[in-house]
């Protein structure tokens, strides 16, 4: 457990302190069985066992947009979002002039994924070396900081052909909307989802509880906490959305399912989602980035 961490729970009352352990210890299994799941599919492939994950001549493309915007409280803005042709990304910095720093180091530790030739088979392996870059430069922000700390979410995608690689660690999201229905393709890592997890809380109470922001796993420059990867197919006619938690919790789920099945261009998408955000009093920063899968 990670020192800031262990003060956390030494300033907690004991049954407080205790649910905290056990949401750390169930991340830590949590990330054990993605490790084992990659590990799994990386032998297979290499030996042979799996089927080779085809990069070609699969005409699709994308197209996007990108937006973000400071919530109508903040005085600054520490949530970074970038869209090209290969990749997207939202990442969320702790609020203050390091977790700006955090996430822009984190999302422009990626952008050189944007420009390299990288085939379908290698998509996790790359995302997974510039998320360590990522880490890294993390570190020297946090090595300067008055506080010693700096914290980031992120989730990214990168893309080659019909293949995507998905790499998620925070509470930032990715949603998928495919034939009509809406999928949240990452799993928060919060204090409260933990909780949720466990059946210890509903879904309806994680939305109220008072440390529903808490993170269990971020990028903090330690290299403690690894990210979920993982590889999808993309289909001619889905359309994604990543985002910032300052749209996610404030705009229930059936409403962004309502604004991304309709018609509009991402960009027109965008502006709804945005304007709920704000009808909703928009308490926290709100960073976007929605992509139609299209065919070329």
């Amino acid at each position: 457990m990670p020192l800031a961490r262990i003060r956390q729970v030494c300033d907690l009352e004991p049954q407080a302190a205790a649910e905290l352990v056990a949401g750390y210890w169930a991340q830590v299994v949590a990330d054990t069985a993605v490790r084992e799941q990659l590990a799994t599919f990386l032998v297979d492939y290499l030996s042979g066992r799996g089927s080779a994950v085809e990069d070609a001549e699969t005409l699709i493309g994308i197209r996007y947009a990108v937006r973000s915007e400071s919530g109508l409280v903040r005085t600054s803005n520490e949530d970074v979002a970038y869209a090209g042709a290969r990749l997207l990304a939202v990442a969320d910095g702790v609020r203050g002039p390091e977790g700006n720093l955090a996430s822009a180091a984190a999302v422009d530790a990626l952008k050189p994924l944007e420009t390299e030739a990288v085939p379908a088979g290698d998509l996790l392996g790359a995302l997974a070396d510039a998320v360590t870059q990522a880490d890294r430069a993390i570190r020297g922000i946090a090595e300067s900081a008055p506080s010693g700390e700096a914290v980031t979410t992120l989730t990214a995608m990168l893309w080659s052909g019909s293949q995507l690689a998905l790499v998620h660690i925070g509470d930032t999201r990715a949603y998928l909307l495919r034939d009509g229905e809406i999928f949240q393709i990452t799993h928060d890592h919060t204090y409260v989802q933990s909780l949720v997890d466990e059946g210890r809380l509903s879904p309806e109470e994680a939305v109220s509880h008072p440390q529903r922001s808490l993170l269990v796993r971020a990028l903090t420059g330690t290299g403690g906490s690894q990210p979920d990867l993982s590889l999808h197919t993309a289909v001619a006619g889905d359309r994604y959305l990543l985002c910032s938690d300052g749209l996610s919790t404030v705009v229930p789920a059936e409403s962004l399912h309502s604004v991304l099945s309709g018609t509009g261009a991402p960009e027109q998408v965008l502006d709804e989602l945005v304007g709920l955000a704000y009808a909703a009093g928009a308490p926290d920063n709100i960073a976007c980035v929605v992509a139609d899968v299209v065919t070329l």
